[in-house]
């Protein structure tokens, strides 16, 4: 698995990336994980497509059912659509392991959880171009969305996933990650 590598000063921000005071500020990175700039994450968003990194973390139960969030409604990228357990942004200075914890107690109230090192890979949007790290979780955990950003979320079997996928109904890029490691995900069984 990659880390992300800062320089000994702070990395300058890209050029008209400052975004709103207050606003949260992601790494730029190579995908070698070493930090270049930085960016707000307005940014990040708009289209200019500076690969910043981000964590993904699947939630698995004794039973081999993937744990599964609903995008709020609110959300501007893919609202309504179910995603994997946690996913989010590392914010400037956090280390990829430190964004993973933070953003699953931010997320799903998972605090207590031994992360096993899954992929890591570019994924490209339409809209922005993300570092991808992601990582599994293996336990009888009880979850529940703590924030506005999920709506909602469930364990899903194989079979669901696999009836869910091509409709519209998960991320694009949950259906990529899933197919890239499904198989190692239920090797962890």
């Amino acid at each position: 698995m990659s880390e992300i590598l800062y320089p000994v000063l702070t990395a300058p921000v890209l050029r008209g990336a400052a975004g709103k005071p207050r606003e949260e500020m992601l790494p730029v990175v190579g995908e070698n994980g070493l930090v270049t700039a930085q960016m707000s994450r307005s940014f990040a968003h708009n289209g200019t497509k500076q690969l910043h990194p981000v964590v993904h973390l699947h939630v698995i139960d004794r039973f081999g059912r993937i744990f599964l969030q609903k995008r709020s409604e609110t959300k501007k990228l893919l609202p309504g659509r179910w995603d994997t357990a946690v996913g989010g942004h590392v914010t400037y200075g956090e280390s990829v392991k430190e964004a993973l914890y933070r953003e699953a107690r931010e997320e799903i109230g998972l605090a207590d959880f031994n992360p096993v090192e899954m992929d890591t890979y570019v994924w490209e949007s339409d809209t922005e171009r993300e570092w991808v790290n992601a990582y599994a979780a293996v336990g009888n955990f009880d979850l529940r969305p703590v924030n506005d950003e999920v709506e909602e979320g469930r364990y899903w079997t194989e079979e669901e996933i696999a009836d869910a996928m091509g409709k519209g109904i998960l991320t694009p890029n949950f259906e990529n990650e899933y197919q890239r490691i499904g198989q190692a995900l239920r090797a962890l069984l």
